[in-house]
């Protein structure tokens, strides 16, 4: 299958963007969630690690690039409506948000509708000022 086969089977959204899950393999833990355009699909197949769309920055993003918390990708899935990507990942020393924590995913809701909140859940395996410098 050519390169633009594969890439034009996923359902871009009207930014040339599509959702992307990254789930960590071993645990089946949820990492993240981000964006990628065609580049950077193209980009995590060739090298096997995985490469984002930051929205933000306006431009590819390598996961790790700074903070060396690398995802080496293992599997690529495209959901039933094809819009939806999940990368099945092995992550670099654990690590895969910004905070410094294992998941994105740390916050956790609590009680109802009148008097919930959210509590942080899971701890900081690696103080953020030590890894973006």
């Amino acid at each position: 299958m050519s390169a633009s086969k594969w890439l034009n089977k996923v359902r871009w959204d009207e930014h040339g963007l599509v959702p992307v899950i990254a789930q960590e393999a071993s645990s089946n833990d949820v990492l993240m969630f981000a964006w990628m355009n065609r580049d950077a699909l193209a980009k995590t197949v060739e090298l096997g690690e995985a490469v984002y769309w930051s929205r933000s920055r306006k431009k590819l993003w390598h996961k790790g690039e700074e903070s060396g918390h690398i995802q080496k990708v293992l599997e690529i899935r495209l959901d039933c409506d094809e819009d939806v990507v999940l990368l099945k990942v092995e992550q670099v020393d654990s690590i895969a948000c910004h905070t410094g924590r294992h998941s994105c995913f740390f916050q956790k809701f609590e009680g109802n509708v009148s008097e919930g909140d959210w509590l942080t859940v899971d701890p900081v395996l690696k103080d953020p000022e030590t890894i973006y410098k």
